[in-house]
């Protein structure tokens, strides 16, 4: 029998957005899957609002919204008659007309599943999961395909949705997003947990590990082809990422900041844009889980 999780444990509490982050093959769908009673697992335990979802009736899975990436959608449904049959399943269920209104559905109502671009399913799917006012939310890559003035709107509906009490638990490939929403992440690898804690907590400890509280990466925006050999510190990694696209990355202090700014003015160069940012999320997976493609 192949083992795809063992060792994993975590807790999602309400009023709060939990990540579930792994590479391919790393046993989080298969985690959260078991969690929403969509497969059998052979072992551990697992509570869900009190429950076993194994062995739990339609009174728990009515107080747990499920939108999974490929949707489950019918194909030849129209979303508007799809949400108020879904919503005919519940005793109080979310006004469709309000959430079609909220999520932007009435632009496509018209059109069939099996017709919609990615992100209008994506749209679909989360009313579909929201439609019975669930207490658990999961939610399978929510942002897929999302354009960013939908991911917006996706992102202030979640983070209004935890506000107000409701237990989200996301898996994502998108590191950005999970930063962006997550208030406590777990890294899961191999099936087991690695790491957890806020994102602020995981940026802090694996700096601390690494020994480099102090690593910050410059970016700025000017013409091509600039050569800045000389201006920070040999241990400063320079790189044009692209045509006119710089980054510095390394222990920068203020007086290599003042350098870069120097040699700018003493050169006439006013970039573009500039930003400096600490590690990300995304760093300290990579960190953990490896670089190599699954």
């Amino acid at each position: 029998m192949l083992r795809v999780v063992s060792g994993v444990s975590l807790v999602a509490e309400r009023g709060q957005v939990t990540a579930l982050l792994g590479a391919n093959g790393a046993g989080k769908t298969t985690t959260i899957e078991c969690a929403q009673g969509l497969q059998k697992r052979t072992g551990g335990s697992i509570i869900l609002l009190g429950q076993d979802p194994d062995t739990a009736g339609a009174a728990l899975r009515a107080r747990v919204g499920v939108m999974l990436q490929d949707g489950g959608l019918p194909p030849s449904a129209r979303p508007i008659p799809l949400l108020r049959h879904i919503a005919g399943m519940y005793q109080d269920p979310w006004p469709v007309d309000e959430l079609v209104a909220r999520l932007g559905i009435d632009a496509f109502s018209r059109t069939s599943v099996r017709r919609l671009s990615g992100g209008q399913k994506q749209r679909l799917a989360l009313a579909a999961a929201l439609v019975g006012r669930p207490e658990v939310l999961f939610l399978d890559e929510p942002s897929a395909g999302l354009d960013p003035q939908s991911r917006q709107l996706v992102f202030e509906l979640i983070a209004e949705l935890r506000d107000r009490g409701m237990a989200i638990i996301l898996t994502t490939h998108l590191m950005d997003d999970a930063q962006r929403l997550a208030d406590y992440v777990y890294i899961i690898d191999a099936g087991r947990n690695v790491a957890e804690g806020t994102v602020a907590q995981l940026l802090r400890h694996e700096l601390a590990a690494a020994g480099a509280q102090h690593i910050r990466t410059l970016h700025f925006e000017a013409e091509p082809g600039l050569d800045l050999a000389g201006v920070l510190p040999a241990d400063v990694e320079i790189r044009e990422t692209r045509a006119g696209s710089y980054s510095a990355t390394g222990a920068l202090t203020p007086a290599d900041l003042a350098a870069v700014t120097a040699w700018w003015a003493d050169r006439g160069i006013m970039p573009a844009s500039m930003s400096l940012a600490a590690r990300s999320l995304e760093d300290v997976f990579l960190d953990i889980s490896g670089r190599e493609i699954r």
